[in-house]
């Protein structure tokens, strides 16, 4: 195989035309984005910027509390020139925190604290909540920031910064993104910035316990030793029921190198809904029913596959899988 290189200008021109295309379709004109200061808001907020001009797209700052570095947060607004907005949820985030405490206290007998996890994921909901409060009002949508390195690693909270209406750089990797990010010509010292997180003061790559340079290199050029790959598709396979459950319209990559979802790791797909049409008579009858989400289901009952399937199994006193719960 040859050897993989990013190309930018053909990264963004794909991006500029489905973006485009996905917003005429849905008549899309006004787009909200998370500011955090880091490469990923400042990334997307550019490219917004780029395609639908800077009177169009609404940056939103998000702090908790006090924020150190929120200065990054109004550069990239006063970068790009985009209608910006402080919204503090440092208050919310607080009264949520002693209601969900009070309430399990009363109610669990010797739970006294609250989990890390909540503590750490908590403020991205909330903030999710709040994009689409400012979306709502001023009749915008609201955008992804999540990249492949961070769903590949489940490096994304459910509900938080994993939604969104729209995805420009889901399927780009961290590396990517930052050259996308020089190329756009956005400020160096933001797309390099390494993210701390404010409770635990650990850098992602910390918590990880490898650099996203080796993870994107296994994702396109399927590069690391065994071992390195193996933990990295068991961390794909135990969370990648969160990009299953929030599917996002975005640009397609997936001509990018060995793209992890379907030639590295497992997919989801392929674990739950394999050899569903059986070929080979030799091959026994699973025993186990397999899950179908019917999410891809666009039949009738006479005439979903799926459905005639599990009927005809049924008939027969075997059980192959659940029947489409879209039938």
């Amino acid at each position: 195989m040859d050897k993989y290189e990013f190309n930018p200008r053909s990264a963004y021109l794909r991006i500029r035309n489905h973006w485009q295309d996905w917003a005429k379709q849905v008549g899309a004109s006004k787009w909200v984005v998370g500011i955090s200061g880091g490469k990923d808001s400042t990334v997307v907020a550019g490219l917004g910027e780029n395609i639908f001009g800077k009177e169009n797209v609404y940056g939103v700052l998000m702090p908790n509390g006090a924020q150190k570095d929120i200065d990054d947060s109004r550069e990239v607004c006063k970068h790009l020139g985009i209608n910006a907005f402080t919204i503090n949820i440092g208050g919310t985030y607080a009264k949520l925190m002693n209601d969900v405490y009070a309430a399990l206290f009363s109610a669990i007998e010797g739970r006294l604290t609250l989990s890390e996890d909540t503590a750490i994921n908590l403020p991205a909901r909330l903030r999710m909540a709040t994009l689409y409060a400012v979306a709502q009002t001023v009749g915008g949508m609201v955008l992804n920031t999540c990249n492949l390195s961070e769903d590949v690693s489940g490096f994304s909270t459910l509900f938080g910064d994993n939604a969104g209406s729209y995805a420009p750089i889901q399927g780009l990797t961290v590396t990517e993104i930052r050259q996308l990010g020089d190329w756009l010509g956005l400020p160096h010292h933001l797309i390099h910035k390494t993210p701390i997180d404010g409770l635990q003061h650990l850098s992602d790559e910390d918590k990880l316990g490898f650099t996203y340079a080796d993870l994107d290199k296994y994702i396109r050029e399927d590069e690391g030793s065994d071992e390195f790959k193996e933990r990295i598709n068991q961390m794909y396979r135990k969370n990648k029921f969160k990009t299953d459950i929030v599917r996002i319209p975005g640009p397609n990559f997936d001509d990018l190198g060995n793209f992890v979802r379907y030639n590295n790791l497992p997919d989801a797909d392929t674990i739950y809904h394999d050899n569903l049409d059986v070929e080979d008579d030799d091959e026994p009858a699973r025993e186990t029913p397999i899950p179908c989400s019917g999410k891809r289901c666009k039949f009738d009952k006479k005439s979903c596959p799926r459905h005639k399937m599990y009927s005809d199994a049924k008939k027969q006193g075997v059980t192959i899988m659940d029947s489409c719960s879209s039938c």
